[in-house]
């Protein structure tokens, strides 16, 4: 792995980005940060994606030129087209990155038919679902793609020692956020500015409302602490917003609990905060939201799904839980709510190793050294 170290002559490069995913989270902003630093760094984006997609609607305020085309669905129609795209544009870009299953299949079925004008293909694995070892899987991450990047270690192991590929043809590259922009802040201010009890003790989650992400499990903890300090602040929308309104009902917590819906800018929740809980149980790769957090100097409270333990560090950085464990959840709070020097120790190690590994420039210095690499 060292040789990826290594500075490599810089040249400007054009890179596609293709996204299938119609949905909205931190996969899909990885793309888009990770797009403008390139663009500032002098090289040049496209993103290529369904009409219908978020990120479509979102590129603009990145920055990034955004194509539209049907690649939502693994069908025939949806190949031709990407086919046709790749060979209308043969030798006008120098890689195509991946991120979802469908635009990943599409890419290298693409490739498969196109022979010398194939293009050169790096896949971003951002997720922990399990990968099916099969031989058409081993094509799709040994063979189709040139590089495999994934977002954790342990993502990367999975796929290295699941699917038998060579170490050195994955690499994990942590996403990096911007920790100048997310860093601590004057907490009664932003209460104020929110609107939010200066007061209290204030558990924050940022996730889009998806039920892998665990946040009933914070409101069943936080039920069963009944604790008159405690507010929630839930940050982000999605398809269990209603499920979650009617659970905060049930257990009689509609008082103490703000869905404060899709935030564009979440520095001033983050800033409000006295620890942040993410209780994912599917799915995961590192969080940003948990970076971000880390990077703000909380103290967090996570599982270890995906490759949250890779920053994540219990007694240093913060806590982990077993997840869809109400009970433990609680006690983690408990113990943060009743030690607050070691909550403030936990924000302080937390900011410290984002400040050291989860930087932005961090991310781009690696994803450009992969994509010189590959592209030759």
């Amino acid at each position: 792995m060292a040789r990826y170290n290594t500075i490599l002559a810089h040249r400007p490069m054009h890179i596609v980005h293709t996204e299938a995913s119609c949905g909205w989270g931190g996969q899909e902003i990885r793309i888009l940060e990770e797009s403008r630093g390139m663009i500032e760094r002098g090289h040049s984006i496209t993103l290529v994606c369904p009409e219908e997609a978020t990120i479509f609607a979102r590129a603009k305020d990145w920055g990034i030129s955004a194509i539209a085309l049907p690649i939502g669905e693994k069908r025939w129609a949806n190949f031709k087209a990407m086919r046709a795209w790749i060979l209308a544009n043969h030798g006008k870009f120098d890689v195509i990155n991946t991120h979802s299953s469908t635009d990943s299949w599409l890419v290298a079925l693409s490739n498969l038919s196109l022979g010398k004008k194939a293009c050169p293909v790096v896949r971003t694995r951002h997720i922990s679902a399990p990968v099916k070892n099969s031989f058409v899987n081993r094509w799709l991450y040994g063979k189709a793609a040139a590089q495999v990047v994934t977002t954790g270690e342990s993502l990367r192991n999975d796929l290295v020692d699941h699917l038998s590929l060579p170490p050195d043809h994955v690499q994990s590259i942590f996403t990096g956020i911007n920790t100048k922009r997310f860093e601590p802040g004057d907490k009664v201010a932003m209460r104020t500015q929110l609107g939010l009890d200066v007061n209290a003790k204030w558990i924050g989650i940022i996730a889009t409302l998806r039920s892998w992400k665990g946040h009933k499990y914070l409101l069943k903890a936080v039920a069963e602490l009944d604790d008159p300090r405690i507010r929630i602040v839930i940050v982000g929308d999605g398809p269990q917003r209603d499920k979650l309104n009617r659970l905060t009902v049930e257990l009689g917590l509609s008082r103490i609990v703000r869905f404060a819906g899709q935030q564009r800018d979440v520095v001033p929740w983050l800033q409000a905060l006295d620890m942040f809980v993410l209780p994912s149980y599917a799915n995961e790769g590192v969080s940003q939201a948990v970076m971000q957090a880390m990077a703000t100097g909380l103290p967090v409270i996570t599982t270890p799904i995906g490759s949250s333990s890779d920053i994540v560090k219990p007694g240093l950085t913060g806590m982990l839980v077993p997840p869809k464990d109400s009970k433990a959840l609680a006690q983690a709070i408990r113990t943060l709510l009743d030690n607050p020097q070691e909550a403030h120790k936990l924000g302080q190690g937390a900011r410290s190793f984002a400040l050291e590994h989860c930087g932005i420039e961090r991310m781009l210095t690696r994803m450009e050294a992969v994509f010189q690499r590959v592209a030759g």
